[in-house]
């Protein structure tokens, strides 16, 4: 006789914007909270609901809610503002704005679809030397240009109702009374959001969870020297941050505001980017939350440090950490193929890969199956816009073969966390969900010289709180609120050099001036060093060392966003030399390595360079200290080039290398430097680092994560 016994699955969607308003004002600095309102806030909630037999977990973050709230009594954004300018009175200026920030889309499935959006994009892409000229636009097409930029963010799911299907089928020529109606009709939807949840969770349709309030990374709130525990040399700030305090208000914030909206006591939390700590566990345990959640990798990290058994305390369960509270641990695999891999696949296949993925864990693990959950956690938001229309073919398909399949039975991660049989787990392993540990946010200068500024400023606003007892009640307040939005998470993930993007000097402006209102609010000064830039974009001349392990796929792109977090880099852009000049082939170096490989990775400035490398040829010299080169030839070889000599290549959007360490040392471990040089025929081209090659260390098999980095 079969066991028909389910397999349980668990979905969480995380979904977060940073606080973008600025202080003491009503108006957005960014635009992305009501433009992901209407593509993904509302749609994701109503689609999961759709189906009897599934429940979603969803994890919203407070200061989120905040902002729909913002917009409900006014509040603006300058993308807003410029979308409501009459196109016929717009100024020169704001004319080039325009042209400039109205294409921020996926433009492979949020511009080339629509005609009339990508007969502008290319108008604007091929202008004169790529010099956008405002007079070359009509009003007519810049009044387009208002409306599509705010259409194309439109779910699907909302496309068939009015005013948004007139708009769709007008296409062109749109009138100021047809972008007025779109942009009044987002903000009608934005209403909708937060009541909407509110009554699929109250219906038993879906779960919700928060986030501590304004998406601090709460282990370093409590102490920041816990971040030595994943990275025992990082360098960190000169002010050491202690303030557990803050931690908890963050948290009781959260569940005050949960309770005030949903009517019941908070179950559990998605802790910010999943940053735990045996401190934060702490807290949890007693402010009464049941469950919090984070990465596989801080499970083995945690067994290890319990002294547990690796084999027999299994990933896909439930652990009882200290009495009160249970931690699930994602599935990183399951995840980021929804985040990651299958934007580009068609919708049935990525599903049936999925559901196989799950089948197979049923079958391995049918012997304990009572007591299995399998976690899948994930952003809910950002993954959309790489999907052809928003994900909605795959989302429906998604979540209809989990309805159907008798063999998988969809938990919200509460019933997870109350229902499964747990394990015990004695210590916890301080880390997040990237690399478990808290490298993006803290140990690079710029990291650093944000968490001093914070410390510095929190310190003020509490001397002047104590000398000052009889000041404004209603200020100190405001105050430490600027003090909890500039611990959120947002800001120190833009620092350093992890993610640099068009934004980085905007979202640095944001968090100086959240810290500078502190000064504001007190009647102070705001120290200079406050008015000075903390982003250098400028910076980062030496190549950047690996922190982690990392075993890229080797197919010529970059395939899914932190493929290579981790890995070390050289930014060729801003190196300098005899070899300065403007036209360059290779924009960066990436280096990583894993237990069997060392990895490199060339990102090139365009399509041009892509050419002259697939015809000329690339020699890589390894100094081990022992001289080697390695020659590749795409025109010869391919665009995936293979060897028996213990290495193979591909290249196509970015080029990805691979070779074994016995080739680069007998016994596979050592110091190694490297350099990369372009040839055209016999010509050399460039070469980089121009001066000294990029040296680093390879530790022993299987004691890499002991060697710093």
């Amino acid at each position: 006789m079969s066991d028909s016994r389910p397999l349980r699955l668990a979905i969480l969607w995380h979904m977060h914007q940073p606080d973008y308003q600025e202080p003491n004002t009503n108006k957005m600095v960014m635009p992305w909270v009501r433009l992901h309102a209407v593509k993904d806030y509302l749609d994701m909630p109503l689609m999961s609901a759709r189906f009897e037999n599934v429940r979603t977990t969803f994890n919203l973050v407070p200061s989120l809610l905040d902002q729909f709230d913002a917009y409900m009594n006014g509040a603006t954004d300058p993308h807003l503002e410029l979308s409501r300018m009459n196109a016929e009175h717009l100024t020169e200026l704001q004319r080039r704005e325009i042209l400039s920030s109205f294409f921020e889309a996926n433009p492979a499935n949020m511009i080339r679809p629509f005609p009339r959006y990508h007969e502008l994009y290319r108008k604007v892409k091929t202008g004169s030397d790529n010099e956008i000229v405002p007079a070359l636009f009509t009003s007519s097409e810049l009044r387009d240009l208002q409306v599509w930029s705010n259409l194309v963010w439109t779910d699907p799911m909302f496309r068939g109702g009015e005013p948004i299907k007139a708009l769709f089928a007008k296409g062109k020529n749109f009138s100021e009374e047809d972008k007025q109606r779109l942009l009044d009709w987002q903000l009608d939807l934005i209403r909708r959001v937060a009541a909407t949840y509110v009554e699929l969770f109250r219906e038993g349709r879906i779960d919700v969870s928060f986030t501590p309030y304004y998406h601090p990374i709460l282990p370093l709130l409590c102490d920041t020297d816990v971040a030595r525990e994943a990275l025992p040399k990082i360098d960190l700030p000169q002010r050491r941050f202690r303030h557990p305090e803050d931690a908890e208000n963050q948290i009781e914030m959260s569940m005050k505001k949960f309770e005030t909206l949903f009517g019941r006591k908070m179950a559990g939390m998605w802790p910010s980017e999943g940053s735990v700590s045996e401190e934060v566990a702490a807290i949890c345990i007693r402010k009464g939350i049941r469950w919090i959640a984070t990465d596989e990798d801080i499970l083995f990290n945690s067994l290890t440090k319990s002294g547990l058994d690796r084999k027999a305390n299994p990933l896909h369960t439930v652990y009882d950490y200290g009495p009160g509270i249970r931690i699930l641990f994602r599935d990183r695999a399951l995840s980021d193929r929804i985040g990651f891999v299958y934007s580009g696949w068609p919708a049935d296949r990525a599903v049936a890969d999925f559901v196989s993925h799950l089948k197979d864990l049923r079958r391995l693990l049918l012997d304990r199956i009572d007591d299995v959950v399998v976690p899948v956690i994930l952003d809910g938001e950002n993954a959309w816009e790489y999907f052809p229309d928003d994900g909605r073919e795959f989302l429906q398909a998604f979540y209809q073969a989990l309805n159907d399949d008798p063999e998988i039975k969809t938990v919200t991660v509460t019933e997870a966390a109350e229902t499964a049989k747990a394990r015990p787990l004695s210590a916890l392993f301080a880390g997040s969900w990237i690399n478990h540990d808290f490298r993006i946010w803290i140990g690079h200068a710029e990291d650093n010289a944000a968490w001093d500024l914070l410390s510095k400023t929190r310190e003020a606003l509490v001397s002047f709180e104590r000398e000052h007892p009889e000041y404004s009640a209603a200020a100190i307040e405001k105050a430490w609120r600027q003090v909890y939005k500039a611990e959120g998470s947002d800001w120190c993930w833009w620092y350093g050099d992890e993610h640099r993007g068009p934004h980085n000097q905007k979202f640095d402006s944001i968090y100086r001036r959240h810290l500078i209102s502190v000064y504001e609010l007190l009647g102070l000064e705001a120290p200079l060093e406050l008015l000075n830039a903390i982003y250098q974009s400028g910076a980062g001349l030496k190549a950047v060392l690996p922190d982690a392990l990392l075993t890229p796929e080797i197919d010529g792109r970059l395939t899914h966003f932190y493929e290579w977090t981790g890995s070390g880099y050289f930014d060729c852009l801003k190196a300098g030399g005899s070899m300065h000049r403007m036209e360059r082939h290779i924009s960066t170096v990436y280096f990583a390595y894993d237990h069997e490989r060392v990895y490199i990775r060339l990102d090139l400035v365009d399509k041009k360079a892509i050419e002259l490398l697939n015809k000329g040829r690339l020699v890589i010299t390894f100094f081990t200290p022992k001289r080697l080169e390695i020659e590749l030839s795409p025109g010869r070889d391919g665009a995936s080039g293979k060897s028996t000599e213990g290495y193979h290549y591909c290249l196509r959007d970015i080029l990805e290398f691979a070779v074994d360490r016995q080739v680069l040392w007998p016994d596979g471990f050592g110091p190694l430097g490297f350099t990369v040089t372009l040839y055209e025929g016999d010509k050399r081209i460039e070469s980089w680092p121009e001066n000294e090659p990029i040296r680093f260390e390879v530790a022993q098999k299987d004691r890499e994560l002991f060697w710093p980095s």
